[in-house]
């Protein structure tokens, strides 16, 4: 991609929150920052990514099918500790270049979510790399305050729910691995986010703000709830044979029960945790 409109790409990420217009519009897309293998300088790319449960994603060097790999996968090789900003968090990530069985596993995965990667591969003689971005370090969202961090996170689960929804939708008549392996990322993730408010927002509200007992109470049965919904719905990805139209019961029942839950949290905390 021509330098300016990646920079572009970078401006709009970064002012709205991780959203872009354009051919990213509605995708998963990511900023990776490398060091340069030559210069030592920093540089920073948009791309496209694909969800690998955990603190890990997956990223293909594909340069759109060009006959050599893009300089961002030179300078991974070369200094495997980058910096990933996904519009919510910004974090240090290991960059692994994935091997053999592996990588053609993932990649087979990412082709039947997308053919274009296919069409991508076609296009060039060299094997197309498959890298896997592993956390190792992070710290809070790259917010104003805490109530607009939880606006923003909760703003990407929003997001994520209505792009699965949309996949499940136009899946054919299975569910492929790499639908399944988005709706399980964000089931851990929803998970990993109200374990936290569990354990260290909400108890931290109810000793600083005693009259908010009603309403953090509210909010813990709620995410019990969620929980509840969000296991209905891994009890369903564990079939070997999944009729989306299960699949995407369950994720419509979850987005309207989650949606209700955001909403009210928003309302309720947001003046709180602003002033």
């Amino acid at each position: 991609m021509p330098i300016d409109f990646n920079q572009q790409v970078i401006e709009e990420f970064r002012a709205n929150g991780g959203r872009v217009g354009g051919p990213f519009e509605g995708g998963r897309l990511l900023l990776l920052t490398t060091v340069g293998a030559r210069s030592g300088a920093r540089h920073t790319t948009p791309l496209g990514y694909l969800p690998d449960g955990g603190e890990r994603v997956l990223v293909i060097a594909s340069a759109a099918g060009a006959p050599k790999h893009p300089a961002w996968f030179h300078n991974l090789v070369a200094n495997p500790l980058v910096t990933v900003e996904d519009g919510v968090f910004t974090y240090e990530a290991r960059a692994v270049v994935l091997e053999g069985a592996e990588r053609d596993r993932l990649f087979a995965r990412a082709v039947e979510a997308d053919p274009g990667w296919a069409a991508y591969q076609a296009k060039t003689t060299r094997v197309l790399p498959v890298v896997a971005l592993q956390q190792v370090g992070g710290g809070p969202p790259n917010a104003s305050s805490a109530g607009a961090a939880l606006k923003m996170i909760h703003g990407a689960f929003r997001r994520e729910l209505a792009l699965i929804r949309a996949e499940v939708t136009a899946s054919g008549p299975g569910l492929g691995a790499q639908l399944r392996m988005n709706c399980l990322t964000l089931c851990q993730g929803l998970h990993n986010h109200h374990t936290g408010e569990d354990v260290a927002m909400f108890p931290f509200l109810a000793g600083r703000y005693p009259e908010l007992a009603p309403t953090l109470e509210r909010l813990s049965g709620e995410h019990e709830r969620i929980a509840a919904l969000v296991e209905e719905l891994r009890e369903v990805l564990s079939g070997e044979s999944v009729a989306p139209s299960l699949v995407l019961a369950e994720v419509e029942r979850l987005t309207d029960e989650l949606e209700r839950h955001l909403a009210y949290e928003e309302e309720q905390l947001i003046p709180v945790l602003d002033t």
